[in-house]
């Protein structure tokens, strides 16, 4: 009886923002199959996107097969009600819109660049879609907001999954055919949310922007002995995104006239992080409370009806 509640509370509480995006999703993939040319239109296909720009938007939530739009409503729902309530629904869409379009662009770019390298058309004409990007990015967004919640059924802990999710997508790239077509969305889906949740995400409490804590850099996605060697790549683009080299802040506290903005102080991103681990002690609190509810119910129940 217990493992029936408790399996009725992991499949309740999903926000109706997540539902109504992953009925978008399962309704795109059954577009593609009631109507197979609509891929031409909807999906990126870099020799076709100048006319049809809107596939860069569009090609995020168009799935091409059922295990894809399984994979992502599910990973949607779930994954969504964790960091929708702690960011809100607005900036929860936010967030969708800008990684999965910046992902697209970055991904056309890098077709094109593909095709001049190689010369080989495919490149040009293949039709590119999926959720892929954006989930890799809630992965990111876990990253910081529980870094150190250690997930019981991997053994590990929450800072290491965009790493081991990328990780794992270019070494099964090299056992599968037209790898082009998911692994450029899933590097940039990663790299996407990371600049957007460290330099762009205005925090609704403070109403600055960004996360420049120390525990979020880029180098923190990498084992530590790699740490030296990527920081200074880091800080090229640290000083394109900032305008300020990474020596003028103090420990990446934005500083204006000597004194720390308001909101970039590395305390504020501590303070987020609890909140994120808080809020997951909550909802973990509130399943199991309404499961030993429900329990004691049918106990209640039981003894009745003897």
């Amino acid at each position: 009886m217990s493992l029936n509640r408790q399996g009725t509370s992991l499949f309740t509480g999903f926000t109706r923002l997540c539902k109504g995006l992953a009925v978008v999703l399962v309704g795109g993939h059954i577009i593609l199959q009631i109507l197979p040319s609509s891929v031409d239109y909807l999906a990126l296909i870099p020799a076709r996107t100048i006319p049809f720009a809107w596939n860069l938007i569009t090609a995020g939530y168009v799935e091409q097969s059922v295990h894809q739009v399984i994979i992502s409503a599910i990973g949607l729902l779930f994954i969504g009600k964790l960091l929708e309530p702690i960011w809100g629904s607005r900036e929860f869409l936010k967030f969708i819109f800008f990684v999965n379009f910046l992902t697209s662009l970055c991904v056309f770019v890098t077709a094109i660049s593909l095709y001049y390298i190689t010369m080989q058309e495919n490149y040009l004409y293949m039709p590119i879609s999926g959720f892929h990007g954006v989930l890799s990015g809630f992965l990111v967004g876990i990253k910081q907001i529980i870094p150190d919640q250690e997930l019981s059924l991997l053994k590990i802990k929450a800072k290491w999954l965009p790493s081991l999710s990328v990780l794992l997508s270019v070494v099964v790239s090299f056992f599968t055919e037209e790898p082009a077509k998911y692994l450029p969305t899933l590097i940039f889906g990663t790299y996407m949310s990371w600049i957007y949740l460290r330099y762009l995400q205005k925090n609704p409490e403070t109403k600055h922007r960004g996360d420049p804590s120390d525990e979020f850099a880029f180098s923190t996605f990498f084992p530590e002995f790699l740490r030296p060697v990527i920081d200074p790549i880091a800080s090229i683009f640290h000083r394109m995104l900032c305008g300020r080299t990474a020596t003028s802040d103090e420990a990446r506290g934005y500083t204006l006239g000597g004194a720390p903005l308001p909101g970039s102080h590395p305390v504020e991103a501590s303070r987020r992080r609890e909140r994120g681990a808080r809020a997951l002690e909550e909802r973990l609190a509130a399943d199991m409370l309404a499961t030993g509810g429900k329990e004691e119910e049918s106990k209640k129940d039981a003894v009745e009806n003897v």
